[in-house]
């Protein structure tokens, strides 16, 4: 598919010609990675967080919010639960928090991967290499860092730096893919200031890092941040912004599964915050084939407001995989057995 195509598919409002691109989307996901449905338990480890980004409601800035971090019991009691609720993976998850030692997560890693036959994904923002080579060495199997955007200008605006650190995720990503990781990345979609031609390239780029997992989730605006209290300003012109909805982020998702068809995508929380009776079907019926249902005890689990009114806040972990699996279930899949490792990966590797 070339540039031109995608961003007629993106701009296209004509539901009848959008349901071809939906059965499309569809057919290439059955047709490469089947009717599975993998679950992966998420636990939010940690809401500490060293980096100021202009969208996330965890930045170090937010003065408004309480802090936690888990101990290493209570990760455990969680990863128990995933082992009960039969998922094949947990994915441990917290803002770029350096309170999470290298030797600290070591040992947990280490912990998991004796008590239990889970793979470990890590989505613990940008650590130093030699970090993430002893978390690969103590048994993590993945890793998931979002590029969110390719737009250069644009990820310095929301992402600041460190002072004296520059921030060049694609390079950590193939730093990532030669330290043996299977890798995660993806975007926001609606961004204030992403252009259609971003999207575009967004997506060009999911397919030229030959990436493994991608997490497509819309742009919500959350009040405590400069990017919530000031979106106005930093609007594309009429007709080129990227609007920031369940539609579009629908769009990309089958987009991207057409173009790699082997990678797995996940119907993710924020697509399910924006449309909490159908937005994770609509995902799942339009390319993806992962859900992560939350596992993070339910007394953090609000204080891990990347953004507001986050869909898995209102119900507790056994409600959660009761719904999710039922509508699994409703949809005619089944719930994926095993790790589900990437097929990309795979292949690859053949």
């Amino acid at each position: 598919m070339e540039k031109n195509e995608i961003l007629e598919w993106l701009k296209s409002d004509d539901q009848e010609n959008l349901e071809k691109l939906w059965r499309l989307a569809d057919e290439v996901r059955r047709d490469n990675v089947g009717e599975e449905v993998h679950l992966r338990g998420l636990i939010e480890v940690s809401n500490f967080c060293a980096r100021d980004c202009g969208y996330c409601g965890i930045r170090v800035g937010n003065q408004e919010v309480c802090r936690y971090r888990m101990t290493a019991d209570e990760i455990m009691d969680s990863v128990q639960m995933s082992v009960n609720f039969g998922y094949g993976t947990v994915v441990l998850q917290a803002g770029e928090d350096y309170g999470i030692t290298c030797e600290w997560l070591s040992d947990i890693i280490t912990r998991i991967k004796l008590e239990t036959n889970l793979a470990i994904t890590l989505s613990l923002g940008e650590r130093a290499e030699a970090e993430l080579v002893a978390w690969r060495q103590a048994g993590a199997d993945r890793y998931l860092l979002r590029f969110e955007t390719s737009n250069r200008e644009l990820y310095d605006r929301i992402h600041p730096p460190l002072p004296g650190r520059f921030s060049d995720r694609f390079q950590i990503l193939r730093g990532l893919r030669e330290i043996g990781y299977e890798v995660g990345s993806g975007i926001m979609v609606g961004i204030p200031g992403q252009s259609f031609d971003d999207l575009v390239n967004d997506i060009l780029l999911f397919k030229e890092y030959d990436i493994d997992m991608i997490g497509i989730g819309p742009y919500i605006p959350h009040p405590g941040t400069p990017l919530g209290m000031s979106s106005e300003e930093h609007l594309c012109p009429s007709g080129e912004q990227v609007p920031g909805t369940e539609l579009m982020t629908c769009k990309v998702v089958a987009l991207t599964r057409i173009l790699c068809p082997l990678i797995n995508i996940p119907s993710t929380t924020a697509l399910a915050t924006i449309n909490r009776v159908e937005g994770r079907v609509h995902g799942l019926s339009r390319g993806a084939n992962i859900v992560m249902p939350n596992l993070t005890p339910k007394k953090y689990r609000e204080l891990y407001e990347i953004y507001p009114a986050k869909a898995s806040c209102d119900e507790n972990a056994d409600e959660s995989n009761s719904r999710i699996k039922n509508s699994i279930s409703a949809m005619g899949r089944v719930v994926g057995v095993g790790r589900g490792d990437s097929a990309n990966k795979k292949t690859r590797a053949v």
